[in-house]
């Protein structure tokens, strides 16, 4: 790939990162404003039981988000770290940058978007919440910061391990109501109380960024052999995953607990099972490659994508604050799922729009230290 390649955006993962923001977008929709989101696909407790088709594809398109953001960060880390140095950053000032922004978005998470978790309807339960900013923030720090500097085959068995020792180490789901430490909680084990709640505890998904991380090593060497690799990977993982799962031992922390379609693909989520990755990872890498296909036809239809894309932050931080006041004014009782889609193509379009703004922004000022971060 040519300098002047590499100093380019690659539209494809402008584009994947913002199909991936408008499928979350979609399930918190179904949070704030249908208030049938299910109660979500943990190692222990009950697993979601949903009331028909819509309800469960509704949840499973939007199992591809937290995957995909993990992996895609860990793309934009290698790709970052390899600009800046062509820039003649040195390797202490590329890990400062990482590190600054891995803290900065764990503080968004503690200070600014549980507010918007505490507006869900019926109130909001924990103190202490650890969401998806918490884990890609740790993520950030310890892989910008730390593990990009290692060979791409020591990243290949670190990716395994981390992937294996999470079904490995999850207790069995009897133990669900035990009580933890929270360090333990915060870096393995999602659950919790009224004090604190992790949904995304930070090693599991380290996994994912990992992946993302090798990746974007690929896409430095040659871009049109990785986005062909992301293909092949794509549709290697999705065979996989039909074997683990049917096998229906190893690979899925929890067995099913039924042999209808929906409880097959009813995974565990939280901490990200084999089956779990193997399925949405390989969704991802299908989705991407196939945008790949697309070159020279990326024209209006995938404009909006690209655009959202583009600033991810932004756009996470004001739809969840969007769809929560929306919720709140419009469907206080909730509303169907069906009649929730209206809503949320709403909200997209109020969306659309400041992300182009704020795109624009920063491109005017491309040197801005807070700008860069944010």
């Amino acid at each position: 790939m040519s300098a002047a390649t590499r100093s380019k955006r690659i539209w494809q993962l402008d584009a994947s990162r913002g199909l991936i923001m408008v499928l979350m977008a979609l399930d918190h929709a179904n949070h704030f404003i249908a208030q049938r989101h299910s109660s979500g696909e943990y190692w222990g407790g009950p697993l979601p039981v949903y009331p028909n088709t819509l309800a469960f594809v509704t949840r499973l398109v939007t199992h591809l988000c937290a995957p995909g953001f993990f992996f895609l960060m860990g793309t934009g880390i290698e790709l970052f770290a390899d600009r800046r140095r062509r820039r003649g950053w040195s390797e202490g000032a590329v890990t400062a940058h990482f590190l600054l922004r891995g803290a900065l978005l764990i503080g968004l998470q503690f200070l600014v978007v549980n507010r918007a978790w505490e507006l869900s309807p019926g109130g909001w339960a924990p103190e202490i919440y650890a969401g998806v900013l918490f884990a890609l923030g740790g993520a950030m720090m310890v892989v910008g910061g730390l593990l990009r500097r290692l060979p791409t085959w020591t990243l290949v068995g670190i990716t395994l391990v981390l992937f294996l020792a999470t079904e490995l180490l999850t207790p069995d789901p009897s133990l669900w109501q035990r009580a933890l430490p929270a360090v333990r909680r915060l870096l393995f084990l999602p659950g919790g109380g009224e004090r604190l709640w992790v949904t995304y505890p930070l090693v599991p998904w380290i996994s994912f960024v990992l992946a993302g991380t090798i990746f974007g090593r690929w896409l430095r060497r040659d871009e049109a052999a990785a986005f062909s690799r992301a293909l092949s990977l794509g549709a290697g993982f999705l065979l996989a995953f039909l074997v683990v799962r049917a096998g229906n031992g190893f690979g899925n922390i929890r067995p099913r607990e039924s042999d209808s379609w929906i409880d097959f693909l009813n995974v565990v989520k939280y901490p990200p099972s084999v089956s779990f990755a193997l399925l949405t990872l390989g969704a991802d890498l299908l989705l991407l490659g196939l945008l790949a296909r697309l070159t020279g036809r990326e024209g209006p239809l995938l404009q909006p994508l690209r655009a959202i894309g583009r600033v991810p932050l932004f756009f996470y931080v004001t739809h969840l604050f969007l769809y929560a006041l929306l919720g709140r004014a419009l469907t206080p009782n909730g509303t169907s799922i069906s009649h929730m889609f209206g809503y949320w193509l709403l909200g997209l379009a109020m969306l659309y729009p400041a992300c182009r703004w704020y795109g624009r922004v920063k491109r005017r000022s491309p040197r801005s230290p807070v700008l860069r971060l944010v």
